[in-house]
């Protein structure tokens, strides 16, 4: 039984700047795909925590299972395909052409996924798992001695520290790594930055009012632009209504996609059960340009999220116990998965201020065009286009 107790820890970090940043691009059925899955993931944390900021990135939970996936076998092979929606025989080349068009420069905004597989020196790793993470993920192998947990932590910190340009300095803490029985540790970092296709000018950011998810209000730096932009009204299966407004980044590739309930006594979390990558699809027939001027927060928000009970929900529960673990295609030895961690961040401004000549034609205006203010709790998900792959989403009760 000690043998069974070896652990891996799958762990992510990811940074998204907007207003600078924007989003990635993915392959089209397996990016939505595995969207929904981190979709599933985001509504029970946003469950759990309904007036709290979360942030969280569907992609990223998509990416570790897909990197700790050719090294499952059986049920617990099963239990990720089967959350993934993925088809049983492989989705390997799905994957490698949506890592590779998510990483496009054709994007034109910057978007990094890295991933790396820390192991213990002298544990042997199956070849082929190696292998099919490198050429699916780009993934890099590198060995760490875990029997000085304080080391292989700085180790690791170090490395994600760098992939997300100094967003998220740290994501292991010495006491998860157990000297004795840490064998692998997998991780996938994103950092994502774009500039805002229609930007703000930051001489228009003014303090207001902003109604937060826990009853009080803050006076917040608003953001405010006069432009045109994809706006509509959709409605729940509830007949609730909520408003959706969508900004581009400048790439053209990448959008922000922000949802506010229509009615003042419609909470958030009214509306974030029903959202999948289906309802996103079908706002485009919802949406259609239109003059306004936008009033929206800039912010700043991290979030540390456990993943563990969450896919323990959703069915993938196999890996993460002792006693049905089966990772034999990653090594004869018995693993699990003993943690399971993503760390976000994301940063809203005007930045992207470079792009202010080419849009001063589309702030003149003959007649005064309707106010649009974000100024309660509000829901954003930054997509990629053409794969309808969710990068980053989020719930901002407080900027």
């Amino acid at each position: 039984m000690k043998m069974r107790s070896a652990s891996l820890c799958c762990l992510l970090a990811l940074v998204m700047q907007l207003g600078l940043e924007g989003v990635l691009s993915a392959a089209p059925s397996y990016g939505e795909r595995g969207s929904d899955l981190g979709i599933q993931v985001f509504q029970q944390v946003a469950r759990s925590k309904p007036v709290e900021n979360v942030v969280l990135s569907p992609h990223g939970v998509a990416s570790i299972l897909g990197m700790l996936l050719p090294g499952a076998h059986g049920q617990t092979r099963k239990q990720i395909i089967s959350a993934l929606h993925y088809k049983k025989k492989g989705p390997y080349k799905m994957l490698r052409k949506l890592h590779k068009t998510l990483t496009s420069k054709s994007n034109q905004d910057i978007v990094l996924l890295a991933n790396a597989i820390f192991s213990q020196k002298d544990f042997p790793i199956e070849e082929t798992f190696v292998a099919t993470n490198k050429a699916n993920f780009q993934c890099e192998s590198r060995a760490l001695d875990f029997s000085d947990p304080s080391v292989a932590a700085n180790q690791i910190n170090d490395w994600v520290n760098s992939k997300t340009k100094g967003h998220i300095p740290s994501l292991i803490k010495e006491d998860m790594l157990d000297p004795a029985l840490t064998r692998l540790v997998a991780i996938n970092s994103i950092y994502f930055k774009g500039l805002w296709k229609s930007c703000f000018q930051p001489n228009n950011t003014k303090m207001r009012p902003f109604n937060g998810g826990d009853g009080n209000v803050y006076k917040v730096p608003m953001m405010s632009q006069l432009s045109i932009f994809n706006i509509g009204v959709a409605t729940t299966p509830e007949e609730l209504k909520y408003r959706v407004i969508e900004l581009p980044y400048h790439g053209n590739t990448i959008s922000m996609l922000i949802v506010v309930p229509y009615e003042e006594d419609t909470t958030l979390s009214q509306i974030i059960p029903h959202i999948s990558t289906a309802t996103v699809q079908s706002w485009s027939s919802l949406m259609h340009m239109r003059k306004i001027r936008l009033l929206m927060p800039k912010f700043t928000a991290d979030a540390e999220v456990d993943l563990k009970e969450p896919l323990s929900a959703l069915g993938v529960t196999n890996m993460f116990s002792q006693e049905t673990a089966d990772f034999r295609h990653l090594s004869a030895e018995p693993l699990h998965v003993s943690e399971a961690l993503q760390k976000s961040k994301i940063i809203v401004d005007e930045d992207g201020t470079k792009a202010a000549a080419a849009t001063t034609a589309i702030l003149m205006t003959r007649s005064s065009p309707p106010w649009v203010t974000v100024d309660r709790p509000f829901l954003f998900l930054i997509r990629h286009h053409s794969t309808g792959t969710i990068l980053f989403m989020g719930q901002i009760n407080q900027p």
